[in-house]
């Protein structure tokens, strides 16, 4: 049994169990409530006996869920669990009474929670004397100031610390009493044993919190003293604007006449619109606040002096870091690239030159918007986007006159006013979607704004004054250019970002997409291990398109499911990896979403269809055309909501297979005695265009010789009634999506050979092989095999060979 010689204290048992707190410290006497929710301290209270007696230590450090005997002080205090409250979340609030100071002597277990033998820390009584009165006296007084300036302790705290004459028990009354008190400061007072030592230590705590006290005090008292002073200034502001109006001195109006009027001087307006901003603010200044048209003179003066006129972007040229900012934020887009360096280089060496209008058009997710990002990166300008997509008005762009209420600026100088600059790169969005109606024609207003020619003296109708926009670096955006008004597209250097392979998406995905998206979603990277197989299962069956939007949506999907199990619990934090594998990606994202390359393969094993090749404003995609025949007389049925164009060709692909029918060996009477039915699904999407005669013809012809089509095959190109086979366009969007659906020949008009050896890469053809073809009846000896040779022919020795029939 241990006991303490300064004061008569029951017997304790020299093992105990140990219970851990975070940043607290309980000191004998005093009683504290604690909240125990920890399973080992929650069995500890279950398993308290009738003399509820405890250890109670403090954890050396608060964030530890799971204190080891190491990591804990080793003198604590014992204490008495008075009362137990059971909570709803399964834990417990507990109210224990401090005894005595007591230092563990060896641990006896940790679970299920932990016990140690214990023994009582005795204390060196101090002596009585002078010096340890004074010490009392003055950590009584000091206390009780701080008390009366705390608004946070009691009153009663002030008789209760008077009435204390132990000085053991007085340092332990104001050490758990006083609020600012470090945990190891506490801690350090709970340690020591001498208590005239301690007296003093806690002298110096106690005179430092007196001084914030008095400190804060100090500052409260000023704010308050201000807030009356301010409130005497708005009466006194008040009276003095009676007194003026009654004499007819200058007020507030007048004032803010002069601030304008240093704003326009600051503004380093040109010479025409100074005259034009300083006639209006002394007509402004004429006008009472009351007239009409008071606020609507004081917006447009303010517009004027607010515009950038003479601030312009501390632009420095450093082709070597342009470079390396375009090669951290893209990936590829060579041409792109180059064609913004040029520009760079050329800016470096003539800084007055015209900015060109470049337009960057391609299938969404490629990355444009993005790019326009770099470009100010790059440039050290400031960067401003609108877009354009669905507007109809032209005072968009123009701006209203001030004549209609609530007129304002057109967005372009918006823009420049948020851009605080007047050489932003200032990026127009979707100017391919831009609406015209009874409003006027918003692309007309654009010629203006896009020509370097004019837009030096820009004329806003609501400004009406010349603003110059030759510094503004423009850069447009489109997914196609058929909508754009060929005037409009005069003005622009069209610049193409066509869709990405899956080797290249492969790339993105590793080097920007999973970073970005395991940072927006609260998952360290690192632990993260997207294997190849995984990523290329996404790309192949759960994306189909050219950019990387898709993609990027569908990893983010794949983390949140693991950012999802890692906060239920299901994924232990010692996991060092977070493997996401193909199997992963087929139980978090389930079934494959789009079509496989099987079924180009299934659908292809009957005559009568084809596969072609379609380009679309989000890149380019496989078009299946398929044909049947029943009897009937004569008649030739198209369906699958076909435009006018794509009508035209397959009554010419028919002309075309009628007329060579002995030579494909089909019967004379045939076209008598049979109808012919043609479709393109999907019915429910339009489809036009002028690139699917040589697959109609190849479909007919496969229909009507009994032969199908050589699986993974497809085709692209127009077809005249003589049988030549015409040129295409996006021939580079086609042959990256017959790649993706997994076609190994594809057949492109002859002439489109230059296209292909200008935008695409070498990895970009690997796996495919290019047939270039003039006429029909070449187009068919790939197309369909004769009649002794099987479906499928071994894929050619070179990636590209030309007919020559």
């Amino acid at each position: 049994m241990a006991s303490q010689s300064s004061t008569h204290l029951p017997d304790f048992p020299t093992v105990m169990p140990v219970l851990p707190v975070r940043d607290t410290v309980l000191f004998p006497h005093a009683v504290l409530p604690l909240t125990v929710g920890r399973q080992s301290s929650v069995n500890l209270v279950n398993a308290l006996g009738e003399d509820k007696l405890i250890l109670v230590l403090t954890q050396l450090d608060a964030r530890n869920d799971n204190p080891q005997p190491a990591e804990m002080h080793q003198v604590g205090c014992i204490a008495i669990v008075h009362k137990i409250v059971r909570l709803p979340n399964q834990s417990l609030f507990i109210f224990t009474e401090g005894m005595v100071r007591a230092k563990v002597l060896n641990w006896q277990q940790s679970e299920p929670f932990l016990r140690a033998e214990v023994e009582m820390v005795p204390e060196e009584p101090a002596v009585a004397g002078p010096e340890t009165e004074a010490l009392q006296r003055n950590v009584v007084s000091t206390f009780q100031q701080i008390v009366g300036l705390s608004p946070t302790l009691s009153d009663e705290l002030q008789a209760l610390v008077a009435s204390i004459e132990d000085p053991a028990r007085l340092t332990d009354f104001v050490a758990a009493n006083l609020p600012s008190l470090a945990t190891p400061d506490r801690q350090a007072l709970l340690e020591n044993a001498d208590v005239y030592a301690r007296l003093g230590l806690l002298n110096r705590h106690v005179a430092r919190e007196l001084e914030v006290q008095q400190l804060r005090s100090k500052i409260q008292n000023e704010v308050q003293d201000q807030v009356q002073q301010s409130q005497r200034e708005y009466y006194l502001r008040e009276q003095l604007k009676a007194i003026q109006k009654e004499l007819g001195e200058a007020d507030e109006n007048q004032r803010d006449t002069e601030e304008l009027r240093k704003k326009i001087e600051a503004a380093g307006m040109p010479d025409e619109v100074k005259v034009e901003a300083l006639r209006e603010l002394q007509r402004l200044a004429k006008m009472s606040p009351a007239a009409a048209d008071y606020s609507v003179t004081r917006n447009y003066v303010e517009w004027l002096a607010v515009l950038p006129w003479s601030k312009s972007s501390a632009e420095a040229i450093d082709l070597a870091k342009a470079t390396t900012i375009l090669n951290e934020d893209h990936y590829d887009l060579e041409k792109v690239k180059e064609r913004i360096l040029d520009y760079l280089a050329v800016r470096r060496l003539n800084p007055t030159m015209k900015g060109p209008i470049l337009c960057f058009v391609g299938p969404p997710g490629v990355g444009k918007t993005s790019l326009g990002r770099s470009i100010a990166r790059a440039l050290g300008r400031k960067f401003f986007r609108l877009s354009l997509g669905g507007v109809h008005d032209e005072a968009e762009i123009r701006g209203h006159r001030r004549t209609y209420i609530g007129a304002l600026p057109g967005q372009v100088i918006q823009g420049l006013r948020r851009a605080a600059t007047n050489d932003p790169v200032f990026m127009l969005d979707e100017v391919d979607k831009i609406g015209r109606d009874f409003r006027g024609d918003p692309t007309s207003a654009l010629l203006e704004v896009l020509d370097p020619e004019q837009n030096f003296a820009f004329r806003d109708n609501y400004l009406d004054v010349p603003f110059d926009l030759s510094r503004v670096l423009f850069i447009t955006t489109a997914n196609m250019l058929d909508t754009i008004p060929e005037p409009l597209r005069d003005r622009m250097e069209v610049i193409e970002l066509s869709g990405y392979t899956e080797e290249e998406k492969l790339h993105i995905a590793n080097k920007y997409l999973i970073a970005k998206q395991a940072t927006e979603n609260g998952v360290d990277v690192n632990r993260l291990d997207f294997q190849e197989a995984g990523v290329r299962s996404v790309i192949r069956h759960y994306t189909r398109e050219a950019g990387v939007r898709g993609l990027e949506r569908e990893i983010g999907s794949l983390i949140r499911k693991y950012a999802r199990r890692i906060a239920e619990g299901k994924i232990p934090d010692t996991q060092a990896k977070l493997p996401i594998t193909e199997a992963v990606v087929r139980e978090f994202l389930g079934g494959p979403k789009v079509r496989t390359e099987v079924e180009v393969v299934e659908r292809t094993r009957r005559p009568g269809v084809a596969v072609g090749l379609a380009w679309t404003p989000s890149g380019g995609d496989v078009l299946f055309i398929e044909a049947n025949q029943m009897p009937g007389g004569k008649g030739f049925t198209m369906t699958g909501h076909l435009g006018q164009v794509m009508q035209e060709s397959m009554q010419t692909a028919l002309t075309w297979v009628r007329s060579h029918a002995r030579q494909l060996g089909i019967a004379e009477d045939f076209f008598k005695e049979h109808d012919i039915h043609m479709h393109v699904p999907a019915g429910a999407i339009p489809k036009d265009g002028p690139s699917a005669g040589i697959t109609m013809a190849t479909a007919l012809a496969s229909l009507l010789t009994g032969h199908p089509v050589r699986p993974r095959l497809a085709m692209t190109g127009e077809i005249t009634l003589s049988g030549d086979v015409l040129p295409i366009g996006g021939v580079k969007e086609k042959v990256l999506a017959a790649k993706r659906v997994g076609i190994e020949t594809i057949l492109l008009p002859a002439e489109n050979q230059q296209n292909v050896e200008e935008d695409l890469k070498p990895e970009q053809l690997e796996g495919v092989a290019l047939h270039y073809v003039r006429t029909m009846e070449e187009v068919l000896e790939w197309a369909l095999p004769a009649p002794n040779q099987p479906a499928a022919v071994p894929a050619p020795e070179h990636h590209e060979t030309v007919s020559s029939h």
